[in-house]
């Protein structure tokens, strides 16, 4: 993969939680977490490279500090279009 993508989980119609993707080694794992603002959490592998972001309040997150963090981890920085699914419910 090598761009982000975006997974969403929605309840009742509504985005409940959703988790950007990144670029990653074939069979890398998440092993350590580091929570961020605005609903953001890190997980990181083993080797301290950036492996996903959860992002557990979807109505706050903002393209703006998405794209800080990403550019922060030295990831490819997402377009509006990659959040609208967090917008379209």
């Amino acid at each position: 993969m090598k761009r982000p993508y975006l997974e969403v989980t929605f309840r009742k119609g509504k985005p409940l939680a959703a988790y950007l993707h990144l670029p990653r080694a074939n069979g890398a794992k998440a092993t350590r977490s580091d929570v961020r603002e605005r609903g953001l959490v890190v997980d990181f592998t083993a080797d301290g490279e950036p492996f996903g972001v959860e992002i557990t309040a979807p109505a706050l997150v903002e393209l703006d500090a998405l794209n800080d963090l990403l550019h922060d981890l030295h990831v490819h920085e997402v377009e509006p279009a990659d959040l609208a699914p967090l917008r379209a419910a």
